[in-house]
């Protein structure tokens, strides 16, 4: 599969392949807010240094709020939530994994990766008995899935019992905080990975973490080593996430640009079959041929190689955006027929 499609966000690959300059493309093949807060100053000679303990220990402290975890949560964090899922899946032993389908495909390649037998499950009851290691996403990338809370922690438990583990994926729980289970973190069978990049549009800076029992937290740390998330990375996410009139207007206006665009999609004749604050998933008819003519108007979606009828789209950032949108959704549903 090209580039272009194997994942959201890959334009110098649409750049090269259908024309124009970046400048040119409105780019919704992400979940990530497009518009994110201005940066907070930091002391210029974080880019110099090593991060400092006591760094580290303030972003801790300012997720640890953000996120609403307890003291009794180990926090590990690292370059991404992407180092943490192609971590993991090494620090137990090779045995049965089961992972949500469809979902973010990187948690079944990871854990196939490092030895694992993948097993596919659509419903929490799919999850045979056998399983020590299970991967939710929730809400779910790219169908917009919610899980009940009760239902998630009834899971945990059971695999906690047994020694196992549920990785608990909520990189776009922070627009709807209210389906976090950041709270329950630190007790066993469950570990919660945050995002930072999507809900705070800043995917570039790499900052994510893991909230579980402490003793899993340092294990993780070890294996990252030191230093694994840069000086400005801690101090920015730090103070982005201590900011809460800041994070309430972030919530406003990624709400508000979801009433725009699903605003756009209507206009165009089309109604999304799930999605989030941060995306829409349409299902139609032809969906890749769908990209490649809104492709070649410069507007970059997501389609996927497992499901030929379904496009998704991320939020625009203004009405322009949204007016562009539903104009080359027209002309391009008339172009392919759909």
């Amino acid at each position: 599969m090209k580039e272009a499609l194997h994942h959201g966000g890959a334009l110098d690959a649409a750049v090269a392949r259908f024309g124009g300059a970046r400048g040119d493309w409105l780019d919704l093949s992400t979940g990530i807010n497009p518009v994110p807060l201005p940066l907070p100053d930091i002391d210029p000679e974080l880019w110099a240094r090593l991060p400092e303990r006591a760094l580290e220990a303030r972003a801790k402290a300012a997720l640890r709020r953000f996120a609403g975890a307890g003291e009794g949560a180990g926090v590990a964090l690292a370059p991404g939530t992407q180092a943490l899922i192609a971590l993991l899946p090494h620090l137990f032993t090779p045995g049965p994994a089961d992972v949500l389908f469809p979902s973010y495909e990187e948690h079944g390649r990871a854990l196939a990766a490092a030895g694992h037998a993948v097993s596919r499950f659509s419903t929490l009851a799919e999850i045979a008995p056998q399983t020590r290691l299970a991967v939710l996403v929730s809400p779910n990338n790219p169908d917009g899935r919610r899980f009940s809370p009760g239902d998630v922690l009834s899971l945990a438990d059971r695999l906690g019992s047994q020694g196992g583990l549920l990785v608990l994926d909520e990189a776009f729980a922070d627009a709807e905080p209210e389906q976090s289970l950041s709270r329950e973190a630190g007790r066993p069978g469950l570990l919660v990975l945050r995002s930072f990049g999507k809900f705070f549009g800043l995917a570039g800076l790499r900052f994510g973490a893991a909230l579980c029992e402490p003793a899993l937290a340092a294990r993780i740390e070890t294996r990252l080593g030191p230093w694994a998330v840069s000086g400005p990375a801690l101090a920015l996410a730090a103070g982005l996430m201590a900011d809460e009139a800041g994070v309430a207007r972030l919530r406003a206006g990624i709400a508000a640009r979801a009433v725009l665009t699903r605003r756009a999609l209507a206009a165009a004749g089309l109604e999304p079959v799930g999605g989030t604050a941060l995306f829409s998933l349409l299902q139609v008819p032809e969906a890749v041929a769908l990209f490649e003519a809104l492709a070649r108007r410069h507007i970059l979606t997501r389609p996927f190689p497992y499901r030929a009828d379904w496009l998704r789209i991320g939020t625009v950032r203004d009405e322009a955006g949204s007016e562009r949108l539903t104009e080359a959704l027209r002309e391009a549903r008339a172009e392919v027929g759909c």
